[in-house]
């Protein structure tokens, strides 16, 4: 994923993601690797391999990192609303790829509060 010891760089995945989370207004070095790698391997899980779905991943990684006021700030107010909705839909649903990448943001600590209080996020104990 990563390249070995970062002689030969990082994996095509990867770099699709830093380039992505970076046109949302998400600088690549927040995202911590391990979330990147995680996330890359959610994505092939479901089958989403596309560019437009890593750009869905960045976008509610963004979200979820920097809240939504920093997100419509970076992109559009109506781009914020439509990750709210799949935020607001995944937390209902709890399975698929938002849920997993929900999940992963805040089992690795880096999902925002705000976001947390506004969707009403919780993991229920197993």
């Amino acid at each position: 994923m990563l390249g070995l010891f970062g002689l030969f760089g990082r994996a095509p995945e990867i770099q699709r993601l830093d380039a992505a989370v970076r046109a949302v207004g998400l600088h690549p070095r927040l995202v911590p690797d391990a979330v990147k790698i995680a996330a890359v391997k959610l994505l092939r899980a479901h089958g989403a391999t596309a560019p437009e779905d890593t750009a869905r991943a960045a976008e509610l990684l963004a979200y979820c990192m920097i809240g939504p006021d920093e997100l419509a700030a970076a992109t559009d107010q109506a781009l914020a609303d439509t990750v709210a909705a799949c935020v607001d839909n995944a937390a209902e649903t709890g399975e698929g790829l938002a849920a997993g990448l929900i999940l992963l943001t805040l089992q690795a600590g880096v999902l925002q509060p705000q976001v947390v209080e506004r969707h009403g996020l919780r993991v229920d104990p197993v």
